[in-house]
């Protein structure tokens, strides 16, 4: 595919797909929904899991660098008086005296008040972490909170890991896994909700070492979100201002998306400095130093830390993927998602609901559902089905025809061009597996013949 330029998609589009199709759904619909909390359908799972996979793949698998952890979402509670989020992890907030809804004092400055025309309090500061309790009896003594990020969890593991890893700096800690944040202000579909999903790492370099590694992370990163399809011209990084910066913060970028609302935060890339590792040393009173074999010295690492959002990540890539043409006269919609992240790989469509041909195509089925992700579908024409398929994003296609019981071959039809060939069923799995890896299929085998659907 040719590079496009940048593009908005409506937002009710995608989710009117993201519903129809079963990609993600509102939490506890039956009962009226929970604002801002999101359920994940059959095919979103798959997405989402897809997108997990792919990064833990880059970033952890492929990498001898890195390794993987996943900590406790409950923390002890000087966790967070350690790391600042008990007394700053705080949004301005103000409330209508009339119909008591509440917003974020700086999304209200410069605007028009309330619809109802209502008095505003004064801005008081509202913490954003979910707070609970621990045991039988709420009391201060039992208070827990669940954790606004997973960073915290790599940063009091990092003896522990360093320990038993014998790693040598610079190497990161990488986690995936929920974070939940009290958000006064949510929407968007899926980009700002209360519970969601992060892709950590918490990299530990030599001081000294920090911008080097940190404008490789800003390169690594960025990179990541293009090989897996994202138009280049959708995206850019966007430094912060230094009135922006977290307290700790030397410096910090964020990889933006052109979303259907603007231009957002996809990923954010920090130069955390010492900080974490200082703090919770002096916290918990254990020494977090890396000894450094070359100089004799105990040294504190700084933190480079990339961090990305899952659901954010996976709203990007619907947009990015959403089209629409014509085929065959008619409105056609489909995702141009990359082969890695496609909730389905491949359906498997006999051309009728014969007994014969429905036995070879459930054969072909349940043969390569062992290696991907496939669907079965044999309900209506064949063009409703190609569509269905088109809709949801499967890069594949696999037609089971009454010539297929003779000639044992059947026809593949590719999404994004609707080119088609003829193959042997016993070359089913390598054609795909390479495809699927990017090799181009559709080179003319001996006496075969490529055509587009319809002709």
């Amino acid at each position: 595919m040719t590079e496009q330029a940048p593009t908005k998609v409506d937002m009710e589009k995608i989710v009117s797909l993201c519903q129809r199709r079963g990609f993600i759904f509102p939490s506890s619909e039956i009962y009226g929904g929970l604002s801002s909390c999101w359920d994940y359908g059959p095919l979103g799972v798959e997405l989402k899991r897809n997108i997990k996979q792919a990064w833990w793949q880059a970033e952890v698998q492929e990498r001898d660098d890195m390794v993987g952890l996943d900590a406790s979402i409950l923390m002890h509670p000087q966790t967070w008086e350690a790391s600042g989020h008990l007394k700053g992890f705080s949004d301005p907030l103000v409330e209508c005296k009339s119909c008591h809804l509440r917003w974020r004092a700086d999304e209200l400055a410069g605007s028009s008040c309330p619809s109802c025309s209502g008095e505003l309090t004064e801005p008081r500061l509202f913490n954003l972490m979910f707070k609970t309790f621990m045991g039988p009896i709420e009391e201060e003594a039992s208070v827990v909170y669940l954790r606004p990020e997973t960073a915290q969890g790599m940063f009091v593991n990092f003896q522990n890991v360093l320990d038993t890893t014998r790693k040598r700096l610079p190497f990161g800690i990488a986690q995936i896994g929920k974070a939940f944040r009290n958000e006064i202000t949510t929407g968007n579909f899926i980009f700002r909700s209360r519970e969601f999903e992060q892709m950590e790492i918490e990299f530990f370099v030599k001081p000294g070492s920090d911008k080097e590694w940190f404008d490789y992370w800003l390169e690594e990163r960025f990179n990541w979100y293009v090989k897996l399809g994202i138009k280049k011209g959708n995206l850019k990084l966007r430094q912060h201002m230094k009135r922006e910066l977290a307290h700790y913060a030397k410096d910090c970028y964020d990889i933006e998306y052109l979303f259907p609302m603007g231009w957002a935060e996809l990923e954010g890339i920090a130069n955390r400095g010492d900080f974490d590792l200082v703090q919770h040393a002096k916290y918990s009173g254990k020494s977090l130093t890396y000894f450094d074999e070359e100089t004799k010295e105990h040294v504190i690492p700084y933190i480079i830390e990339p961090s990305a959002g899952v659901d954010r990540s996976a709203l990007a890539f619907l947009c990015d993927a959403y089209d629409e043409d014509i085929a065959e006269g008619e409105l056609r919609v489909l995702l141009h998602l990359h082969p890695t992240l496609a909730p389905i790989k491949a359906a498997v469509l006999p051309l009728s609901r014969r007994d014969k041909l429905v036995a070879l195509a459930k054969q072909i089925y349940t043969d390569l559902r062992q290696c991907w992700m496939v669907s079965y579908d044999d309900a209506q024409s064949i063009g409703r089905r190609y569509r269905r398929q088109d809709e949801i994003g499967t890069p594949f296609c696999i037609t089971v025809d009454f010539q297929s019981l003779e000639d044992e071959q059947v026809t593949i039809r590719e999404r994004d061009s609707m080119n088609q060939i003829r193959l042997p069923i016993s070359a089913l799995k390598t054609t795909l597996q390479a495809k699927l890896e990017g090799e181009d299929l559709f080179v003319l085998p001996p006496g075969g013949k490529i055509w587009k659907e319809g002709e």
